[in-house]
């Protein structure tokens, strides 16, 4: 790989980071912070599942993914649905509540988002889309 490719891959990320989580931040109210937003976007587009499946979809310890659980639980946007095949475990399911904050905060980000776009023929969203998936892909090792 070419050592100025890398530098300026490198910067950009870095840039990237910074200014995506001020452009898609809502400064209205503040609703979901990063990780809610993924933790309910996973429950909406997964289905139920346990702490220890959420943990690891997202690399982060069991405790991590609890607080945050346990957070939106409190909220209401999440709730705990017993396991029925071992009683002492549960899973979390995304509430109609949550589903509704999910779906006004991700129009809010797509809206942000469309503008910084505007454009960009599809063709280059495309591609840009599929290079961050790639990335982040290889992030995890994901295939």
């Amino acid at each position: 790989m070419n050592e100025n490719s890398l530098e300026t891959i490198e910067l950009e990320m870095a840039v990237l980071i910074r200014r995506i989580t001020s452009i898609t931040s809502d400064k209205r109210n503040g609703i979901l912070d990063r990780s809610a937003y993924l933790l309910l976007h996973q429950l909406y587009v997964q289905g139920s599942s346990g702490v220890k499946a959420l943990a690891d979809e997202f690399q982060l310890d069991i405790s991590t993914v609890s607080r945050q659980a346990a957070g939106l639980e409190q909220k209401g946007y999440v709730e705990k649905v017993p396991d029925p095949m071992d009683g002492r475990a549960y899973f979390y399911q995304i509430t109609d509540l949550g589903i509704k904050v999910l779906v006004e905060y991700k129009q809010g980000r797509l809206d942000r988002i469309t503008k910084l776009l505007n454009g960009w023929s599809d063709k280059d969203c495309e591609r840009f889309g599929d290079l961050l998936r790639k990335f982040n892909q290889s992030i995890v090792g994901k295939k």
